[in-house]
């Protein structure tokens, strides 16, 4: 079988509107390795888009599973409640940030969380505004689409968003965005268009992902927390991307002096299984009346299982450390690249959570056909690389935190090989 007969089918059988970054078909994986229908082998440095931390098949996770099909795969935990699902909640309670009383509702996917999310800040606060930030990206839902903050591809053509969202500013360096100017954007805001008595939430992801991976500076985070102390605003972290150690910390708001009131959560959280949570204060948790949340898979078994290992794996093999000494190394060999590549307009991130954004030498002007090339000519060595940001001039790197030595020392020569590749 070869790939480009199944992609012949693909086009035939799957919508148009399912992106496609690669036309490789995965047939089995391996901790940072994927092997495709050909044979041909791949480092993957894409993890799902951040979701297999802690690796493809860990044994860990792939056992916990095994021993959970054995038992039953689902019974709706509304129905036929299992005390694995209130257990993974009373560890989430403790280990999301924030010294308050929590509590946990499990759903299906990260857009499903950040849904939850804003309507748990709603029938808390009694409101219904909505503030996100440009660049942010909390999904594909109309209301995840209305939170993000960016038009191409994911609300193009899609009609009128949800009412009452609101987007300012995100911080972004090498744009000249700073933290000043989007609190000008809030105070604006309040100014001209929305009462603060009026906003339920304000959602942020702490390192913006699909949006260039934008950490969110220290001095924004904690305005962000006083405004909504000042007002009966709700703050909702999206964790969706950020959690479960890619970031150095088990949450990236662990790097923050200050606490959301609301953790949404989904990728990582169970190591390839669909699982997503919502973790917040215990009274704004509360707030919604029986059967107001929840759903059919929400909390699915199976990935109740997985993710139980999932946090095992990461406290046994203590990824936290792990990921800050890959994003140092990995930091370190993108500073040596920048040394001949003028094109390295900035690099970013914390923890295993890095990307490297390509500009104009001279003009400064984001380089988007310079990163494809980056990608394609990576993709050729084999190895798998992910871009994003606004303009579509940053990769970002998300390799499972369990990579191999070898294998991370291999990717990194790729990655030079690549981008010397790109300039010629």
């Amino acid at each position: 079988m070869l790939n480009a007969e199944i992609a012949l089918r693909r086009d035939d059988a799957i919508s148009r509107g399912v992106g496609m970054m690669t036309q490789i078909y995965a047939d089995r994986a391996l901790n940072a390795e994927v092997w495709d229908v050909e044979g041909n082998r791949y480092i993957d440095f894409a993890a799902g888009i951040a979701v297999v931390n802690t690796g493809h098949c860990h044994p860990k996770v792939m056992a916990a599973v095994a021993h959970q099909m054995t038992k039953f795969t689902h019974t709706c935990h509304q129905v036929l409640p299992y005390e694995p699902y209130i257990r993974l909640a009373e560890r989430l309670n403790v280990a999301v940030p924030g010294d308050f009383p929590k509590k946990t509702v499990f759903v299906t996917t990260g857009a499903e969380a950040c849904e939850n999310a804003v309507k748990i800040a709603r029938i808390a606060t009694g409101r219904s505004g909505v503030i996100a930030f440009g660049g942010g990206f909390h999904g594909r839902t109309f209301m995840g689409m209305s939170l993000t903050g960016k038009v191409e591809p994911y609300k193009k053509g899609f009609g009128q968003m949800m009412p009452d969202v609101w987007h300012v500013p995100f911080p972004m360096g090498p744009q000249g965005i700073s933290t000043e100017d989007s609190l000008a954007g809030i105070n604006k805001l309040f100014k001209a268009d929305l009462d603060p008595g009026r906003v339920a939430a304000i959602i942020f992801e702490p390192v913006q992902g699909e949006g260039g991976f934008n950490p969110a500076p220290a001095d924004l985070v904690r305005a962000i927390r006083k405004l909504c102390d000042e007002h009966g605003i709700v703050m909702i972290a999206d964790e969706v991307q950020t959690g479960f150690a890619r970031t150095g910390n088990l949450f990236a708001m662990h790097g923050y002096d200050v606490a959301p009131d609301l953790t949404t959560m989904a990728k990582g959280l169970a190591g390839g299984l669909p699982l997503a949570a919502v973790t917040g204060k215990a009274s704004l948790m509360d707030a919604a009346h029986p059967g107001g949340l929840g759903g059919t898979y929400g909390g699915n078994p199976l990935g109740i299982a997985a993710a139980h290992a999932v946090m095992d794996v990461i406290e046994e093999e203590n990824l936290c450390a792990r990921a800050n000494e890959l994003g140092s190394r990995l930091k370190q060999k993108l500073e040596e690249i920048r040394s001949t590549t003028p094109e390295i307009s900035d690099i970013r991130g914390p923890g295993f959570m890095v990307a490297v954004e390509f500009a104009k030498p001279g003009s400064g002007e984001p380089d988007a056909g310079f990163t494809g090339r980056v990608r394609t000519e990576a993709l050729k060595r084999g190895l798998i690389l992910l871009t994003c940001g606004v303009y579509g001039n940053v990769v970002r790197f998300l390799a499972p935190i369990t990579i191999p030595e070898a294998h991370f020392t291999e990717a990194l020569g790729i990655l030079e090989e690549s981008v010397k590749a790109a300039r010629l």
